[in-house]
């Protein structure tokens, strides 16, 4: 049986910041326009934290299937490939946990839309379901999207345009279009991250026959990608805090742009693709204090 510890692993606790920014901004956002309830806000945390749970989950089981988890891979050992959990079991953590994710999720989404518009309510069902199947088909399944390139594209729609608009919505029942450049900013960080990953897994992914944009682009290129994807979020964000500015405290962010930009200089220099995996965990903890900085700016103004 598989331990406590295990789960954790499997888990992937350093993939958390960047699940829950998503949350965090489009709450503040709500906030900024005056919509901000307590009770949604805990219910998409406590939401996203399990599909980015079931997600990890999922990728785990799918790689571990496809053989792509194996002796060559770079990062750090999978559970399911260190014979840590067995595949019945993380089958069976998968069920608990889609039941769990769907069971807060509808909650979530009866709370934010219910009152106000029934059709809502049954539109970010759909979304949620979706949300789930896409965890899923990433690695695991026979027509896994991650393996024929369109990862970046999912992660860039379910890591920034939808929890960031959809949480805006479920908090004020309307969406302002300002708010799709911050929702841009953070699908092209998270974007980021998995391309980061991917890239540090070039030769692997192309031995298991993984075609990830990485893959595609090879070493240099996937490194241009990767900084025209953090240039391009930071821009998004500046733009908007440009047009939204009502004090200077909305331009908290930017003391994070200097750690930014001198890790972008790093991971072009660096030669041995296994020592990019720090700037994955670096990468995901910056979005997290860009978004709490942003978001308190949003919040003191």
């Amino acid at each position: 049986m598989a331990s406590a510890k295990s789960w954790v692993k499997a888990a992937r606790l350093r993939t958390l910041p960047l699940a829950l920014s998503g949350i965090l901004m489009g709450s503040a956002l709500a906030a900024f326009w005056h919509g901000f309830d307590w009770i949604i806000f805990i219910l998409a945390m406590l939401t996203a934290t399990l599909i980015q749970v079931f997600s990890n989950f999922a990728n785990d089981y799918g790689d571990f299937q496809k053989g792509t988890d194996n002796h060559q891979r770079l990062g750090p050992t999978r559970t399911m490939q260190g014979g840590e959990i067995t595949i019945s079991e993380m089958k069976t953590g998968m069920f608990i946990i889609t039941g769990l994710s769907f069971v807060l999720g509808t909650f979530l989404v009866f709370a934010g839309t219910w009152h106000n518009s029934p059709t809502a309510f049954f539109v970010f069902i759909a979304l949620g379901i979706l949300a789930l199947l896409a965890a899923y088909f990433y690695t695991a399944g026979k027509r896994s999207y991650g393996y024929i390139g369109l990862g970046d594209l999912f992660v860039f729609l379910f890591f920034g345009l939808l929890p960031v608009i959809g949480v805006f919505y479920l908090h004020n029942n309307t969406i302002e279009t300002a708010v799709w450049l911050p929702a841009i900013s953070m699908g092209l960080f998270s974007t980021g991250v998995l391309n980061l990953n991917n890239t540090r897994d070039i030769e692997n992914d192309m031995q298991s026959k993984k075609i990830t944009i990485a893959v595609k682009l090879g070493p240099i290129k996937s490194r241009i990608y990767h900084t025209l994807l953090i240039l391009l979020a930071w821009l998004t964000l500046i733009v908007f805090t440009f047009q939204q500015q009502k004090t200077a405290w909305q331009w908290l962010f930017l003391l994070v742009l200097p750690v930014s930009i001198f890790d972008l200089i790093k991971i072009f220099r660096i030669k041995d693709s296994r020592l990019l995996d720090p700037f994955l965990k670096r990468l995901a903890l910056q979005t997290l204090a860009l978004t709490l900085l942003f978001s308190l700016g949003l919040i003191l103004s």
